[in-house]
């Protein structure tokens, strides 16, 4: 589909930009209408400063890849790199196929965010925000957003996703993110509905949890499918949504989790010890001065 190819090409930056602002816009206004948790720190400079880490984020990505992930898919197709470019499955399997293997690539990415001492280091900056709401999902340090970069770019080039499915699903991705960090209240039997079909605010804010053993499940970003089959599944937090504390132990000080210089320092600013995730049982966490 060259012709496809080259349209998406030229206009991805404005699929990808639109489809965003659209739903950062329908979850800021959902927000407001029925909050599921009270805020703690002031909204104006958490989003502030939030929504400038993105675009500093969006910033580096655009001038160090500018061709981004579409660009890396269009050069696998040229060159007939690849498992399906190999064996060449009709083109419709082979968009829904490499969405689902993208988003699992996408799930084991984020376990080995949380297992690796190294790069939990820099995973603690979206973990850190002591609220939880729509800006939340886009919050990463620069550093975790090139390295996840780099991993998307080599899923790309070895499976041989076709550029078309690419953008479906970066859409949907960053879709999803803004919608499962959402502070919003869902009907509870809808939550249990679509919990099934793709990760829910409820879901998710369980893995935002200050307990450990809360923080290390529900990996899934998009679909939830990974975590129950792979064991990572856990219903709702023991303290309930509005009784659970968001953020990590001993980190709740507005210039370390909130202001931009404090996010950017974060990883480096104290050591990761103890922190495995396959642990079992956990300890009291050591106090912070």
């Amino acid at each position: 589909m060259p012709d496809w190819n080259d349209w998406i090409l030229s206009h991805e930056v404005i699929i990808r930009l639109g489809c965003t602002l659209g739903v950062l816009a329908i979850m800021a206004g959902w927000e407001r209408i029925t909050p599921r948790r009270r805020l703690i720190l002031s909204k104006t400079v958490r989003w502030l400063n939030n929504l400038v880490l993105v675009a500093l984020n969006s910033l580096l990505v655009r001038l160090l890849f500018p061709a981004a992930a579409v660009g890396v898919a269009a050069f696998a197709a040229e060159h007939g790199w690849g498992l399906l470019h190999h064996y060449r499955p009709p083109f419709v399997w082979a968009v829904i196929g490499s969405v689902m293997a993208l988003d699992l690539v996408v799930y084991l990415q984020h376990v080995m965010m949380h297992a690796v001492p190294a790069f939990w280091r820099l995973h603690r900056v979206h973990h850190a925000d002591v609220d939880f709401d729509v800006t939340t999902g886009l919050r990463f340090h620069p550093l975790e957003i090139l390295l996840s970069l780099l991993i998307k770019f080599s899923a790309i080039v070895v499976l041989g996703v076709p550029v078309v499915a690419v953008v479906i699903f970066e859409v949907l991705l960053n879709a999803t993110a803004l919608f499962n960090h959402g502070n919003i209240r869902l009907p509870l039997g809808l939550d249990r509905v679509l919990r099934w079909l793709v990760v829910t605010p409820d879901m998710h804010r369980v893995h935002h949890s200050v307990e450990e053993d809360e923080t290390n499940s529900n990996f899934g970003f998009n679909l939830p499918w990974w975590d129950r089959l792979l064991g990572t599944y856990r219903a709702q937090p023991r303290a309930g949504h509005e009784g659970m504390t968001i953020g990590l132990h001993g980190y709740h000080r507005p210039k370390q989790v909130a202001w931009l210089p404090g996010l950017l320092a974060f990883p480096f600013a104290e050591p990761v010890d103890g922190y495995v995730i396959n642990r079992r049982v956990w300890s009291p966490p050591r106090q912070k001065r």
